[in-house]
């Protein structure tokens, strides 16, 4: 590659001129030292791109080397090559961060090879990716036209967040906005598959009815408290399918992944009635009706989710669990402290539950702070900072905790978030909730052709502030604004992560089950 420069550092270095004078022929930049000592002033004197380094020389040792450059620029590729298959000799290199290392003697289409992978991994990588989702565009494309299933809109979910992950790799801005175009016209799609089904579903109308929030822990938490002595359900609220597949990584040094599912969310996809519904193993009316001490409506005063605990005690009575449990929620970083020194007491629970509010924080923050807007701009920093906070979150010890007594871990969440970006017009009155993505009153004015329109809520298991309410869902990255100031309202929450509409970011959610290395 052309202007690419190496520095080669070997006490026998004149015997590789016949690979030098090869990589010079390639068009790269060859510099040479014997010695580590003086392979440091040069690497002080101007920069370079990769370093060649034999791992068994006079005086400076090549792990001593290493050890040094790697202290001056940590991020520099460093190559070492080792006469010696010694496994503690391996472990020191790759210990100290060696990009990569190869066995004496070389070929010159070893070491151009090496070149490739270290220097042109992400182009390749993203050229790579690029044509593949080039080429299974249109078979998505094609399915997405079909009439599918609940289970074969999963599937077509986790395609696109396999290819919307994969694509970051590459520089080509074209090829992400095609897959953007194909995401918000899958999403529209699915909008519609759900308006069409929803009412069966809930109903039990459909023999296509997807595992859904009120019907999760007896599909899918029962069988596992039965098959264990000891289970942890952890909850990560408002986290969406691709941000799992962005923690996974991490979590799987831990623990192995038994079961990666989607399930599907309740309408509105909000913690009061999707994760009351998930808890309490009841749609909201249902829940009304049989714990009216435990449900508080939009219209009345009280957090909307302070009784989980006592909702899930009931869920476990009634399906002949009746077993020794903890709930515990974690607001803020000291919740999250204590909380890890208090999980010795937890663990001789048959079942201990975590709701881990973090993300729902964020997104939020994010419309409200500039600072966090422009900390996660757009999907790949909103994913980034997820990340950034699990690494350095009391949540990640938690896990580490748990790994280490090789304790079952269920992880999953409530309901998702979607970057909302085209604004509807809608009317109501004082009374109206405040939520952008779903709206229920008595005076709602708004065009039905923009909006998926429940006129009589009990239809689908939701309970009424008022006898003329009715509930409107919007769609896909629609959001709803008032025609007084609008133009500020539009500016201001566009671009933002909302939930409580229909979308496959806030109904397609993770639940995840893994069983300690």
């Amino acid at each position: 590659m052309e202007n690419t420069a190496i520095l080669w550092v070997d006490d026998e270095i004149d015997l590789l001129k016949p690979h030098i004078l090869f990589l010079k022929n390639k068009g790269y930049e060859v510099f040479t030292s014997n010695n580590g000592v003086e392979a440091i002033e040069l690497l002080k004197s101007r920069p370079f791109d990769i370093v060649f380094l034999d791992e068994q020389m006079p005086g400076l040792s090549g792990i001593e080397t290493l050890i040094q450059m790697k202290n001056l620029y940590q991020n520099l590729p460093i190559v070492m090559i080792t006469k010696s298959e010694e496994e503690s000799i391996m472990e020191d290199a790759i210990g100290s961060k060696i990009s990569d290392y190869l066995i004496k003697p070389v070929n010159p289409n070893q070491i151009l090879l090496s070149l490739k992978k270290n220097l042109e991994n992400k182009k390749l990588i993203g050229e790579k990716s690029m044509q593949s989702y080039q080429q299974e565009f249109r078979s998505i494309g094609m399915e997405i036209g079909n009439n599918l299933s609940s289970g074969e809109w999963k599937s077509i979910y986790r395609k696109l967040i396999f290819w919307e992950l994969e694509l970051e790799q590459s520089r080509d801005s074209g090829i992400k906005d095609i897959l953007k175009l194909q995401k918000d016209e899958a999403g529209k799609v699915f909008s519609r598959f759900v308006e069409q089904n929803y009412l069966d579903w809930v109903n039990g109308r459909s023999s296509d009815a997807p595992v859904m929030s009120h019907t999760l822990m007896r599909e899918k938490l029962m069988p596992l408290l039965d098959e264990n002595p000891s289970v942890f359900f952890i909850l990560i609220d408002n986290l969406r399918y691709d941000q799992w597949k962005m923690l996974q990584p991490i979590i799987e040094e831990l623990y192995r992944v038994e079961k990666d599912e989607i399930y599907y969310s309740i309408l509105p996809t909000t913690t009061q009635y999707a994760r009351n519904a998930m808890f309490s193993g009841l749609m909201p009316t249902e829940i009304e009706k049989k714990y009216p001490r435990y449900w508080i409506n939009e219209d009345e005063e009280g957090t909307k989710n302070q009784f989980e605990g006592e909702l899930l005690g009931e869920q476990l009575k009634r399906f002949g669990r009746d077993i020794k449990f903890s709930y515990n929620k974690v607001l803020n970083l000291t919740a999250g402290r204590k909380l890890v020194e208090t999980l010795p007491n937890l663990i001789s629970n048959r079942l201990s539950v975590i709701v881990y509010n973090f993300v729902d924080m964020l997104s939020h923050a994010r419309t409200e702070m500039e600072v966090i807007r422009e900390l996660a701009d757009d999907e790949s920093a909103y994913r980034s900072i997820t990340v950034s906070w699990f690494e350095h979150s009391p949540l990640y010890e938690i896990i580490q905790y748990l790994a280490d007594k090789r304790i079952p871990l269920v992880i999953t969440t409530d309901h998702g978030s979607v970057k909302v970006d085209n604004p509807v017009k809608i009317v109501g009155d004082k009374a109206t909730n405040t939520n952008l993505r779903y709206k229920t009153g008595r005076s709602l004015s708004y065009n039905k052709k923009e909006v998926f329109e429940v006129k009589n809520p009990a239809d689908i298991f939701l309970p009424r502030t008022n006898v003329s309410s009715n509930y409107v869902f919007s769609r896909n990255t629609d959001f709803f604004a008032y025609p007084n100031n609008y133009n500020y309202y539009v500016n201001y929450y566009r671009n933002t992560f909302q939930h409580g509409g229909i979308s496959m970011e806030e109904m397609l959610i993770p639940f995840i089950t893994l069983k300690a290395k």
